[in-house]
């Protein structure tokens, strides 16, 4: 029981060790002095022994007059403390690390005289659900930062209850009413009515707006509204004393799970009149029935980006409506229309606002007019739009893989019987030129479903270890005839570069790529300036919703003084099939492209644009580093590659479901001495190998087929014939065996389009 003690007292527990100190000093210098006379010992030892017994005696007084002093100077604090603590009118309790309350001054004995708890959860239950938590988190903090405090709202109003940790071990607790509401008097001052919940809908406050309006004080939600929950931006129903009422509720987000609920009466004849409609704090416009703004209140100006906008059309304030504004309006003024919000674009030039839009009608001097609650959409809507991308560029990117996937079987089977063609045909024959040009323009087909590729990020890299000064430097010559005469063209490197891994080919279609743009940004002439520099990162880069990881990166800039690109457009540079190019002049292709492959290389890009100052785009590529490893496999492959075919030897087992392309890799096998086995699934492929006696030193098999694909059958074929060598061939690229790779030994990869000596070399490769 609390009652027990009326002021705080000062806990003795620290004299203890103390006590016990100097007792067992004074016990062994009394035992020393007297050793000599119940001990024989010699003359010299008796001295000594008298001399360290008198010097532990006077350190023993020593000790005795320290905890004199530290004594009176704690009970002197202690006195001072309890002084001023008993005389506080905030409620306080002194109590152990167990919660045990062991005393408290008079104004918790007033507070809480009706409490027989010895604990102060007990005490505080009266007026808290659950005090134990509460308690527990604030002295947890106490603990490490010496004091912790925290502000709760109950039923009974806002209190803030706070904690003190004590030199002795025990803790000080302090619990301070704070009134209902720490801005109550100014909030009932307001003439909307308004309450305050708390997170289990507990109505925490009402003003006197509220009061008159409900006919009543309520204490919960669900008494006050008819259903629950309540809808933000929407007309509720109220339940009033004289009986429902519909309201448009807004809704403020305060600390603590805190809320803060505004009444409009929708249909309310003085529901302007009454309230303060410059100073409501909800965007508000008032609006005629032919569409026009009447009044426009101070949140709803400084969201619309606007001064003034009575007399105004609401259509030339925001847009997007898909229909016409007046067609709206007029239906929500007949009662045709329900209640639904709009999303609408704000029309200013400065940034990308969008509102959403609550129609209420109202009742002013006999008139019908409508009151328009906005709320601020834009992060929603941007969210959305983001989202909306993702999802186009993932179908583009799934439809550009899957006809580039069918696209790269037509172009084997063409390229292919094409060099079947030309081994039959010396340049001398007449049909020569035009297998070239069948060949050529096979080529530049399979160019171009790799740019397809490139944009959906499935393409086949081919990684080496690339100096960009060399790169730009043997493609110098290039670009200055991209360029052309108009335009001067100026290469700026670090004199300290560091290494990169990236697809010098690839690398070099995107640096054209961008050259180009800037020389068609700049119709009469200019310059165009590549800068390249090593850039260390300590902390991460956040820009354009990419984070760039800390570390050195490789950046390549290129820089034009070319028309620029307007804020609008900026956003879209990088979507396929966009381009601010007349018809004819672009595909839209190239920037998207240019995006594919970097992502792809593990870099990025950014650019930066002023209208009619010029275009910046900004590459990053990570600084290569070797290790032990790379050093170890590296000269492996560029001493295969160095092999030419041969006619072989050996058993190829070629599985393949398109037909034409079967055709062909069957015929350029045997060409080369190989014996072929052909299977056009895997499922035939396996029972071709059940055969025990037949000997296969090669599989070359497709990846993607129908039914198993080629890694699965594969993987089961090796189970009887461990060591038989792999060559998987793909209209996709590596990417189509997943993030991890095939996990199938002895295994190359061969993309298709695919030439004859390509495919022979492979194979050639797999059997040495």
């Amino acid at each position: 029981m609390i009652g027990r003690a009326s002021s705080i007292v000062p806990d003795l527990k620290g004299r203890a060790p103390e006590q016990v100190r100097l007792v067992m000093t004074v016990c062994i210098a009394m035992m020393l002095i007297a050793s000599p006379w119940i001990l024989p010992v010699p003359e010299w030892a008796a001295r000594a022994l008298i001399a360290v017994g008198l010097t532990l005696g006077g350190v023993a007084v020593l000790i005795l007059v320290q905890a004199r002093v530290q004594g009176n100077a704690r009970a002197m604090a202690s006195a001072l403390l309890t002084s001023f603590i008993e005389k506080d009118a905030t409620p306080s309790f002194a109590t152990d690390d167990d919660g045990v309350i062991h005393a408290c001054n008079s104004a918790a004995l007033k507070r809480f005289d009706s409490s027989e708890s010895e604990t102060i959860s007990g005490t505080l239950r009266a007026i808290l659900a659950n005090p134990s938590a509460v308690l527990f988190r604030l002295q947890s903090r106490a603990k490490l930062e010496g004091a912790a405090r925290e502000d709760i709202v109950t039923r009974r109003g806002h209190m803030r209850l706070s904690v003190h940790e004590m030199t002795t071990g025990s803790f000080l607790w302090r619990i301070e009413d704070m009134g209902e509401r720490p801005a109550g008097r100014a909030a009932d001052t307001n003439p909307v009515p308004m309450i305050s919940i708390g997170r289990t809908g507990a109505v925490l406050f009402m003003n006197e707006a509220a009061r008159n309006l409900i006919g009543e004080r309520v204490k919960s939600t669900d008494r006050l509204f008819s259903s629950l929950p309540v809808i933000p931006n929407r007309i509720n129903t109220i339940m009033t004393k004289s009986g429902p009422v519909d309201v448009l509720v807004s809704e403020q987000e305060r600390a603590q799970g805190r809320s803060e609920l505004y009444f409009l009466k929708s249909d309310a004849q003085d529901n302007a009149s009454h309230a303060s409609f410059e100073t409501l704090p909800v965007p508000l416009l008032k609006i005629g029935s032919e569409g026009e703004v009447l009044a426009v209140n101070r949140m709803a100006m400084r969201l619309l980006g606007i001064e003034k906008a009575e007399g105004v059309h609401l259509g030339q304030l925001m847009e997007g409506l898909g229909r016409p504004m007046n067609d709206w309006l007029l239906e929500t003024i007949k009662g045709l229309a329900p209640h639904k919000s709009e999303f609408l674009r704000v029309s200013r030039d400065d940034r990308e606002v969008f509102v959403q839009v609550t129609l209420t009608r109202v009742v002013e001097d006999g008139e019908t007019l409508l009151m328009a609650v906005l709320n601020d959409a834009t992060e929603l809507k941007t969210l959305e739009a983001q989202f909306v991308q993702s999802q186009k560029m993932q179908a583009i990117g799934q439809l550009a893989g899957g006809v580039a996937h069918d696209f790269n079987n037509l172009l084997t089977a063409i390229s292919g019987h094409c060099d079947l063609l030309l081994l039959r045909h010396d340049q001398g024959d007449q049909d020569f030129g035009d297998l070239i040009q069948i060949h050529e323009n096979a080529n530049r087909a399979a160019a171009l479903v790799g740019q397809l590729l490139a944009f959906s990020r499935k393409q086949t890299l081919q990684p080496e270890i690339l100096d960009v000064r060399e790169t730009l430097s043997d493609l110098t010559h290039l670009l200055n005839r991209l360029v052309g005469e108009k335009v001067s063209l100026t290469l700026s490197h670090d004199p300290v570069m560091r290494s990169i891994r990236a697809d010098k080919r690839q690398l070099e279609q995107v640096l054209m790529n961008l050259v180009v743009n800037a020389r068609d940004a700049m119709p009469l002439g200019g310059e165009i300036r590549i800068e390249t520099e090593v850039v260390s990162l300590e902390t991460a880069l956040e820009r354009d919703r990419a984070v760039v990881p800390p570390g050195e990166w490789v950046t390549i800039r290129v820089n034009d003084e070319g028309t620029g690109i307007s804020p609008d457009k900026l956003q879209k540079v990088f979507e396929p099939f966009y381009t601010t190019k007349r018809t004819g002049e672009g595909t839209g292709l190239g920037l998207s492209t240019a995006y594919g492959i970097i992502k792809q290389t593990g870099g990025f890009i950014f650019v930066d644009s002023v209208l009619n100052k010029g275009t910046k785009f900004t590459l990053f590529f990570p600084v290569y580093r070797s290790d032990s490893s790379d050093a170890e496999v590296a000269p492996e492959p560029v001493a295969k590659a160095k092999v030419t075919a041969q006619h072989g030897e050996g058993v190829v087992l070629l599985v393949e479901d398109e037909a034409p392309v079967r055709a062909f890799a069957s015929r350029a096998l045997r060409m080369r001495g190989y014996t072929v086995l052909e299977a056009e699934s895997a499922e035939e492929a396996l029972h071709t190998l059940e055969d025990p006696n037949l000997s296969v030193d090669v599989f070359v098999t497709d990846v993607i087929m129908p039914g198993m694909d080629g890694p699965s059958w594969v993987r089961e074929a090796l189970k009887d014939r461990p060591g038989t060598k792999v060559v998987f061939v793909s209209g996709y690229s590596e990417g189509a065996f997943g993030d991890s790779g095939p996990d199938v030994p002895n295994s190359v990869f061969l993309a298709k389009p695919f030439s004859l000596s390509q495919l022979t070399e492979t194979v050639q490769l797999q059997l040495q």
